[in-house]
C-alpha cells in the first residue's frame, strides 16, 4: 500500500502541477472575461430561470431543468463538501479555502459554458433519450479530427467515475458509519449496494426524481446546523478569514514572511478539492444538463452555473468556517511541515484529524451530543446521491464508446464496485488513515485527467458559447424594453 501511495503521489503531483492549475484557472478567467462577466452579474437571473414556469412549445428532454441541476448537484454535494474541505485544510492549510473560492468564481463561467454546449450539441440515442456532454460537444462541435479527444474524455470518465463518484463515496460512507456507529462495513456494503441498484436501474428519470427530493432536504439540514455552529463561534470568524487569506499566499501564522512552498501547497490542494467539489471544468455536470427539458442552450447554461455557487461558495465555505472557528484544529497542525508530512502518509497526530473525523469533531465541539451525528447522516446521504448521480455519468461515457447495449453491464459493475469499496473498510485498522488517503489520491489524479480534454474543448468552442450568449441576452434586453413579446425568445 505504501509503495502504491508513493506512485499515486507522484502521479498526483504531475497531474496537479502548475500546467493544470494554470489551465483550470486560466480557462475560467478567459471565459469570465469573454462572456462579459455574465456568470457573476446574472446569478439572480439564473435562479429566476430555475423556478420559472415554462409555456408554449413542449421542451425536449428527459427531466426538468430543476431535476437536471439536482442530478448535477447530487454528484457534487458529497464528500467533497464535508471530507474534502477538511482534507484540503488539514493538508494544504486554511489558505486552500481561498483557492477553492477562486476555482468556484471562475468556475461559474466554465460551468455555464458546459451547460450551453451540452444542450447545443446533444443527440438522441437509440433508446430515444437526449444525451450529451463533453464527448458529444467535442465530436459534434469540433469535428472528426478531434474524435480522439472525445474518446480520451470518455475513457477517463469511466475510470474517473469509478473512483471519484463510486469508490471515494462508498468508502466514505463505510468509514463514517463504522467510526460513528461501529457498523460492520460488510453489512453496510450489502445495504448500500441494494439501495444504489434500486435507483440506477431506473435510469436518469429515477435518479433525477430521487435527487430532487434528497439533495434540497439534506442541504438545508446541513447548512442550518453549520450556521448554528458558526453563530456560536461568531467572534472567531474574523480570525478564520485571516487564516484563509494569509495561508493562501504562504504567510505563516506567527510572522509576515512568505513561504512559496506553503503557498503552492495551499493552491494545489485548494484547486484540486475545489474542482473535486464543484466539478467546474471536469466535464461531468454537462452530461446531466444535456437531459434537461430545455430547448435553449443559454438558458440551461444559466441554470447549470448555479451548481458551482451552491456547492462551493456556500456549502464548502460554511464547512471551512465551522472547522476554523471551532478550535478543534490546533495551531501546530495549520502550518507545520512535519505534521503535514505525517497526514499525507496516513498517520494522525493528536488534534490533527483529517477528512470526516475533523469535520465531525468541529460540529461536535459546539453541538455536543448530536453534532457528529448530523455530519455522519448528511455525509452518508450526500455520498449516496453522489454515487447515483455519477453512475449516470459513467454509463453515458460507456454508451458513447460501446453503444447503449453496454449500459446494463455497466450498471451491474457499478453496484459491484460500490460493494467492494465499502467492504474495503473492513480491512482498515483502527486509527489508520491509509485507505482513506489512498482513495483521495486516486480521486484527485483521475479528476485532473478528466478535466484536461474538456478544458481544451471549452477553449476551442468558446466563440460558439459567447455568440449564443450575446444573442440570447440581446433578445432579453429587447424583450425587457417591451419591443417584442417575452414568449418569442423562448
Amino acid at each position: 500500500m505504501e509503495t502504491f501511495n508513493r506512485w499515486m503521489e507522484a502521479l498526483n503531483g504531475f497531474v496537479w502541477g502548475p500546467p493544470m492549475m494554470v489551465l483550470l484557472l486560466g480557462v475560467g478567467l478567459f471565459l469570465t472575461i469573454g462572456l462579459r462577466l455574465i456568470s457573476i452579474t446574472k446569478i439572480g437571473y439564473g435562479f429566476r430561470q430555475l423556478f420559472k414556469k415554462r409555456s408554449g412549445e413542449a421542451e425536449e428532454g428527459d427531466v426538468s431543468p430543476f431535476a437536471a441541476l439536482m442530478t448535477a448537484l447530487s454528484s457534487t454535494v458529497g464528500t467533497g463538501n464535508i471530507a474534502g474541505v477538511a482534507a484540503a485544510i488539514a493538508i494544504g492549510g486554511p489558505g486552500a479555502v481561498f483557492w477553492m473560492w477562486m476555482t468556484a468564481i471562475f468556475g461559474t463561467a466554465t460551468k455555464f459554458s458546459e451547460g450551453v454546449l451540452a444542450v447545443r450539441y446533444r443527440e438522441i440515442d437509440a433508446n430515444g433519450n437526449r444525451v450529451g456532454g463533453p464527448m458529444y460537444y467535442i465530436k459534434n462541435g469540433l469535428g472528426p479530427k478531434f474524435t480522439w479527444l472525445a474518446v480520451a474524455f470518455a475513457l477517463f470518465g469511466i475510470v474517473g467515475s469509478l473512483s471519484t463518484g463510486n469508490a471515494v463515496q462508498a468508502n466514505s460512507i463505510g468509514d463514517a458509519l463504522q467510526s460513528q456507529y461501529n457498523f460492520d462495513p460488510r453489512i453496510v456494503a450489502v445495504v448500500l449496494s441494494l439501495l444504489v441498484a434500486g435507483v440506477i436501474f431506473g435510469g436518469i428519470k429515477r435518479i433525477g426524481s430521487v435527487a430532487s427530493r434528497l439533495v434540497p432536504f439534506m442541504a438545508v439540514l446541513y447548512i442550518t446546523a453549520a450556521l448554528i455552529v458558526i453563530g456560536a463561534n461568531i467572534s472567531s470568524v474574523p480570525a478564520a478569514f485571516g487564516l484563509i487569506f494569509k495561508g493562501a499566499f504562504g504567510m505563516q501564522e506567527a510572522g509576515t514572511g512568505i513561504t512559496i512552498g506553503l503557498m503552492m501547497l495551499a493552491m494545489q490542494k485548494g484547486v484540486a478539492r475545489g474542482l473535486f467539489s464543484n466539478e467546474a471544468g471536469q466535464g461531468s455536470a454537462p452530461i446531466a444538463h444535456a437531459a434537461a427539458q430545455n430547448n435553449d442552450p443559454v438558458n440551461q447554461g444559466m441554470i447549470a452555473m448555479l451548481g458551482t455557487i451552491i456547492d462551493t461558495l456556500i456549502i464548502c465555505t460554511i464547512t471551512a468556517l465551522v472547522i476554523l472557528t471551532s478550535g478543534v484544529m490546533t495551531a501546530d497542525c495549520l502550518a507545520n511541515p512535519a505534521i503535514l508530512e505525517m497526514l499525507e502518509s496516513g498517520a494522525t497526530p493528536p488534534g490533527c484529524e483529517i477528512g470526516v473525523p475533523l469535520t465531525a469533531a468541529a460540529f461536535e465541539a459546539t453541538l455536543a451530543g448530536f453534532g457528529a451525528h448530523i455530519v455522519t447522516i448528511c455525509l452518508a446521504i450526500f455520498a449516496f446521491t453522489t454515487i447515483i448521480g455519477w453512475s449516470y455519468y459513467g454509463e453515458r461515457c460507456a454508451a458513447f464508446l460501446f453503444k447503449e447495449k453496454s449500459i446494463p453491464i455497466f450498471r451491474v459493475f457499478w453496484v459491484l464496485a460500490v460493494f467492494a469499496s465499502t467492504f474495503a473498510m473492513s480491512f482498515e485498522t483502527d486509527g489508520d488513515n491509509m485507505v482513506v488517503a489512498t482513495f483521495w489520491l486516486i480521486a484527485d489524479s483521475l479528476t485532473g485527467l478528466m478535466a484536461a480534454p474538456n478544458l481544451i474543448a471549452l477553449i476551442l468552442l468558446a466563440p460558439v458559447v459567447m455568440k449564443l450568449a450575446r444573442e440570447y441576452f440581446d433578445k432579453e434586453k429587447i424583450a425587457s424594453d417591451g419591443l417584442i413579446d417575452q414568449d418569442d425568445i423562448e
